[in-house]
């Protein structure tokens, strides 16, 4: 498949080596294989551009000194690849903490998100990082949002609040992720609503997984915002369509980065990892999305124009099989996958 459209560049997700992964699943694909089999793929001439990455051990730690971060860079930049969005490691298991806990966990939290700000600033400082956010959640689980939901809401958005005060010193941008197992941002409509409640466009938006946003079509977490019928059939492909639209026409306003994904529609974790959407491959006969049409839900606007909002879209693979990733077609796959969205939202 030839290249018509220059931009956006096109990524591969890191952290699909890690996520999931673990004592009771597969070992981690270390971060010197996840590159290489990146940097291997090729179609037509067209290769993947860069990683997003996870900042956590054993890939990047979050605690890297200047020169770990330089050997990164040398690393990344050896394979002709180059740096967009990072994942702070907010999470308890990681050395973080819930965004609606007590003093502790809230700290926890922030110092991560800092840790997160210098490593994205250092990389930029290196020259191998010109774009991308640092993504973060509310890790914490719906459950426990349910518990006291006016509450746990008024904490997150302080917590999200003392989160973009640090990454603006930093000069960086937060998106937060919305996935149907983050406590207060399990539905779309509570997204939008935190992301109001915060009320800092400059610094905090959205970062849309085409997976996971898919979920809340369906409700799940959250059936009172559902936009499918219980009785929804997948062979209805526009109906999907139509309230994946509805859907991301709500939160697309504040999306600041994009993952291009697929979804069977069932809801399953793997390893260590919470339940959630399952990523699928790209050509997976299972997957629900059109993922080339659906893409257009976020890189065009209401009147169909190209938005130009992401300088790159990242492919999201989490909770492959070992097997699956280490195979190279999964990724001449998946790069054609990202150009034939790019040249159907793209620009030159």
């Amino acid at each position: 498949m030839s290249a018509t459209r220059a931009h956006p560049a096109i990524h591969n997700a890191m952290w699909p080596g890690l996520v999931g992964k673990g004592p009771d699943s597969e070992p981690p694909l270390d971060l010197d294989t996840m590159l290489d089999l990146t940097s291997a793929a090729a179609v037509d001439g067209v290769r993947f551009d860069g990683v997003d990455l996870f900042l956590s051990s054993p890939h990047t730690d979050i605690d890297s000194s200047d020169d770990d971060l330089k050997f990164l860079a040398d690393r990344i930049r050896r394979r002709g690849l180059r740096v967009g969005s990072l994942v702070a490691p907010v999470w308890a298991p990681t050395g973080g903490g819930s965004a609606m806990g007590d003093d502790a966990e809230r700290s926890r939290f922030l110092e991560q998100v800092k840790k997160a700000c210098r490593i994205g600033s250092k990389l930029r400082d290196l020259e191998i990082r010109q774009y991308g956010v640092v993504r973060i959640d509310s890790a914490a689980s719906p459950a426990e949002w349910a518990k006291d939901p006016d509450a746990n809401t008024k904490r997150i958005v302080r917590t999200f609040r003392e989160a973009c005060a640090i990454a603006k010193d930093f000069g960086e941008r937060l998106a937060a992720e919305g996935e149907i197992c983050w406590g207060g941002m399990h539905s779309w409509r509570h997204n939008v609503k935190l992301l109001e409640l915060v009320d800092r466009p400059e610094t905090l938006g959205f970062q849309a997984d085409m997976a996971h946003t898919m979920l809340f079509t369906m409700g799940y977490n959250a059936p009172e915002d559902r936009l499918l019928p219980e009785d929804f059939g997948w062979a209805d492909g526009e109906q999907l369509a139509e309230a994946y639209r509805t859907m991301a026409r709500a939160l697309r306003p504040w999306t600041i980065d994009l993952h291009v994904a697929q979804n069977d529609g069932t809801v399953r974790g793997s390893g260590s990892h919470d339940k959630t959407g399952r990523h699928c491959q790209a050509l997976d006969p299972h997957g629900k999305l059109d993922i080339v049409r659906d893409a257009g839900a976020w890189m065009r606007d209401d009147n169909g124009q190209i938005n130009r909002a992401f300088a790159h879209i990242c492919w999201d693979g989490c909770m492959f099989p070992n097997a699956v990733m280490t195979d190279p077609k999964t990724w001449t796959d998946v790069l054609k996958t990202m150009i034939a969205v790019r040249n159907a939202h793209g620009w030159d």
